[in-house]
C-alpha cells in the first residue's frame, strides 16, 4: 500500500475534521481517501479515527501516530523544497485572505507588484473580519491579526502592528501636544468607529490599561475619512501603524502620546502544512515578509 499517501490523508482529515474536505485539499475523490486511509489503519492493525455523522475524533493511537506522520510529512516537504526550490516556478491560482481594513488599506497594493513578478500565478482575494478555516474554505494563506491558537497551521510573522496616536503639525502648533490621555478632554479627536458607538481610545500607564472616553469631532466608519481628516489639521487620530507609517515618515503625521502607547500586535501570515511544498505559497509568503516592513 502507498503508506505515504495515507499518512497524508490522515494528517488533513484531522486538521480539517472532514474526510470530504480533506479530499478537496488533496485534490482527490472522497472515495479515494477512505480507501487510503482504511488501509493504513490495516497496515497498522488499529484505528486511527473515529467516524460519526457530524465530525472525526482522534483515538488514543491516532494521536500519538498523528505527531508522527505530520512530523515525517514535513520534513518531507522540506527536503522536496530543498531540491526543487532553484527550478520551480510559482503557478496556478492562489487564494488569500484578510481583514477587510489590513486588505484593503495595506495588502491590495501590494498585489500588482506581486503578479507582475510571478506572471503564472492568479489570486482570488478575500476581505473577511473573521478567522476563516482554511482547509474547509480553500484557503492557501490568511493573513491574522493577534496572538495564535491553532498549532496546526504554520506561521510566518510578517511583523507587528501599533496603534498610534497622531496629528497634523499645523493642528498641534495651534492646540499643542497632549501631554498624558487626560489631555485628550480638550482636544479635538477623530473617531473610526459606527455612529453611536462610544469614543474611547486605550492607553498603557503605569496602573495598568487606561480607557479614555474622546470627544468625537468626526466620527466615520471608514479609517481613510478620519486619516484624511487628521492630514487637513482637522484634530488628533488613533490608527493602525500600516495605515499612518508613511504619513508620519513624510512628516504629514507627527505621533503622539508614545509613552501611553499600547502594546504591539502581532501580524503573522498562516497557511496549511499540506501547503508547504507550493511553490506559489511560499513565494507569496517571502513576499509579504520582504514587503510588510517597507512603509511605501
Amino acid at each position: 500500500m502507498d503508506k505515504l499517501g495515507g499518512m497524508e490523508v490522515f494528517v488533513a482529515a484531522v486538521e480539517s475534521g472532514s474526510l470530504s474536505v480533506a479530499a478537496r485539499t488533496l485534490g482527490r475523490s472522497l472515495t479515494a481517501v477512505s480507501r487510503q486511509l482504511a488501509a493504513l489503519e490495516a497496515s497498522l492493525g488499529a484505528p486511527l479515527l473515529v467516524r460519526t455523522t457530524r465530525h472525526l475524533a482522534m483515538t488514543e493511537g491516532g494521536r500519538v501516530f498523528y505527531e508522527r506522520a505530520k512530523q515525517i510529512l514535513g520534513e518531507i516537504g522540506e527536503a522536496e523544497l530543498a531540491l526543487s526550490a532553484e527550478t520551480a516556478v510559482p503557478s496556478g491560482r492562489l487564494h488569500v485572505s484578510a481583514p477587510t481594513l489590513l486588505g484593503r488599506a495595506r495588502l491590495a497594493p501590494l498585489l500588482p507588484v506581486f503578479l507582475a513578478r510571478h506572471p503564472l500565478v492568479a489570486i482570488d482575494l478575500s476581505l473577511i473580519d473573521r478567522n476563516p478555516r482554511l482547509a474547509e474554505e480553500g484557503i492557501d494563506v490568511a493573513l491574522r491579526i493577534g496572538p495564535l491558537d491553532d498549532s496546526s497551521l504554520i506561521a510566518r510573522k510578517l511583523g507587528s502592528i501599533e496603534l498610534v496616536v497622531c496629528a497634523a503639525p499645523d493642528y498641534l502648533a495651534r492646540r499643542g501636544e497632549p501631554q498624558r490621555p487626560g489631555d485628550l478632554a480638550d482636544h479635538d479627536c477623530l473617531v473610526f468607529g459606527d455612529a453611536g458607538s462610544t469614543a474611547q481610545w486605550h492607553f498603557q500607564t503605569a496602573a495598568g490599561r487606561r480607557s479614555v472616553t474622546v470627544p468625537a469631532l468626526l466620527r466615520a466608519n471608514d479609517l481613510d475619512a478620519v486619516v484624511a481628516a487628521a492630514l487637513g489639521g482637522a484634530g488628533l487620530v488613533r490608527a493602525p501603524s500600516w495605515q499612518i507609517a508613511h504619513h508620519v515618515v513624510a512628516g504629514r503625521l507627527q505621533p503622539v502620546l508614545t509613552p501611553y502607547q499600547r502594546p504591539s500586535t502581532p501580524l503573522h501570515a498562516l497557511f496549511l502544512p499540506v501547503r508547504l511544498a507550493s511553490p506559489r505559497v511560499r513565494a507569496f509568503a517571502d513576499f509579504l515578509v520582504e514587503q510588510w516592513g517597507d512603509p511605501r
